[in-house]
């Protein structure tokens, strides 16, 4: 396939942090960014760390998005869970509205939202799950998702605008699905590197099975994620940011 049609971006899940408790060296990762997806509280985050996070997010001119998760602080939200749509529904509006306030009191806009780990795998597989996240989402907020799934036809659907992102540390099923490790493992700097580059020239990703899987995006805005907790992060962001730069660079981006 063609390489894609946009600009692309770096996005990186932040603030996971935990009372005493640290994960990932946000400070070092800012530079190197260009959007953050803010923990909530519920998967990972608190009032204090959600509050720093977003004035370090405002010194460095970062985009800032909401990132709900599932209730499960011990399972850091990779635990699947079994909730209503209604509760769906309602921690997200809980989710988006706690960093809202944070986002006000700095003067900072509220970009996008983004689902976190086993939601946001779920929403992928399950149309009514999707359907029920997104009426929890602000009038007017796009959100971020997987391109081909039920999280873009859920969007599409309720009119919410959707803006796609591929992976520079995750890996994908046959089927062009999140493989979600409970715990992240470790990246070659090289695998990155050809992982990132097949996905923004070619609009495919070479699946755990060795399949080329087509990941077509049409004409949506498009980001790398990337994430703090994985190990090694830093070189995994460097090296994505070597890729996107260069190919923002070649296509006059």
């Amino acid at each position: 396939m063609a390489p894609i049609k946009k600009r692309a971006l770096i996005n990186c899940d932040m603030g996971e942090a935990y009372g005493n408790w640290t994960c990932g060296p946000d400070l070092e990762l800012l530079p190197l960014i260009d959007i953050a997806n803010i923990a909530c509280g519920f998967h990972a985050g608190d009032p204090l760390i959600m509050m720093e996070t977003v004035r370090n997010c405002k010194a460095h001119n970062i985009l800032v998005g909401a990132h709900p998760g599932l209730p499960d602080i011990q399972g850091f939200g990779r635990r699947e869970m079994k909730l209503s749509p209604e509760e769906l529904t309602a921690i997200t509006i809980y989710q988006v509205g706690a960093l809202q306030g944070f986002l006000d009191r700095e003067g900072v806009r509220l970009n996008h939202v983004k689902p976190h780990g086993v939601l946001y795998g779920m929403m992928c597989r399950d149309y009514e799950v999707a359907k029920a996240v997104m009426l929890g989402i602000p009038k007017g907020i796009p959100v971020f998702g997987l391109p081909g799934t039920n999280m873009e036809k859920a969007a599409n659907d309720l009119g919410i605008e959707f803006r796609a992102e591929f992976y520079g540390d995750v890996k994908y099923d046959s089927n062009g699905m999140l493989v979600i490790d409970r715990k992240k493992k470790p990246w070659d700097p090289a695998d990155v590197e050809k992982h990132v580059r097949q996905q923004l020239e070619d609009q495919s990703v070479t699946s755990v099975d060795g399949v080329v899987v087509p990941l077509p995006i049409k004409d949506y805005d498009v980001s790398i994620c990337c994430h703090s907790d994985s190990p090694g992060c830093l070189e995994i962001i460097k090296t994505t940011k070597k890729v996107v730069d260069e190919f923002n660079k070649k296509y006059g981006y």
